[in-house]
């Protein structure tokens, strides 16, 4: 049985009253970026955003997100590690997307924010998925304290996470037990909550190489941004089926 000190029982107990609905993501390498790379592109985007970033994420919205976000409801958000090696084909994809529109909660297509950049390996979807976060504090992976995903269940439906939900909106049921995750980062979602992405463009190899680099200031980063969504842009609708949000879970 895992021991805890008494700082980490009090971490618990603020838990276990302040996490009783939760978005959890867990993380890793992706787009053939280390997660240290991929957390200071998004600290960028939160510092120039002020406080606004999006996280990227393979699996669809659960069903509550869009009628929560409709309401301006925020959540909290707590990212884990994933604790299996991230796969070849994540670590060094053949193709990279970045994405430049997104699907509010409204079902209308909006462009994504200037200075943010989601990127995802390319594959057959024409679609990726992103958590809408706000933080005031600098992101950052450390150890926020442990988390017990076998205390949570998946809201609404009330299953137990699955061992292939990497991102769950999910309500605890049960105390805390012996957590076998920590914390290592939280954030709030906001807006739109877990949107879906579209229209994408594939990265050329050089403008792959340099978002490896850390941009010197916020107007490199803005330009960067710009170059790599610069082509052109394919018709869409202005409207999607809400169906478009839906994960059965």
């Amino acid at each position: 049985m895992i021991r805890f000190c008494k700082e980490e029982n009090d971490v618990l107990a603020t838990l276990q009253t302040d996490l009783d609905r939760i978005c959890w993501t867990r993380m890793q390498a992706e787009s053939g970026q280390g997660l240290n790379t991929i957390v200071r592109r998004k600290e960028m985007e939160r510092r120039i955003g002020e406080g606004l970033f999006f996280w990227g994420v393979g699996n669809a919205p659960a069903r509550a997100i869009p009628a929560l976000a409709r309401t301006g409801a925020t959540l909290d958000v707590v990212f884990s590690m994933m604790k299996s090696k991230p796969k070849a084909k994540d670590v060094a994809p053949a193709k990279v997307h970045a994405w430049r529109r997104y699907i509010d909660q409204f079902g209308a297509v909006r462009d994504l924010p200037r200075h943010v950049l989601v990127t995802s390996r390319a594959g057959t979807r024409n679609c990726h998925y992103a958590l809408v976060c706000r933080s005031e504090k600098e992101l950052a992976v450390a150890d926020e304290g442990p988390f017990d995903p076998g205390a949570y269940r998946n809201f609404g439906a009330g299953k137990a996470v699955g061992a292939s939900q990497t991102t769950a909106l999910l309500e605890r049921h049960s105390p805390f037990g012996d957590p076998d995750y920590r914390i290592a980062m939280r954030a709030r979602m906001t807006g739109g909550m877990w949107v879906k992405l579209v229209d994408p463009v594939e990265l050329s190899s050089s403008m792959r190489a340099l978002l490896d680099e850390t941009p010197l200031d916020e107007q490199e980063w803005l330009e960067m941004v710009d170059a790599a969504r610069r082509t052109a842009r394919p018709a869409l609708p202005t409207r999607h089926d809400q169906q478009d949000y839906l994960f059965a879970i």
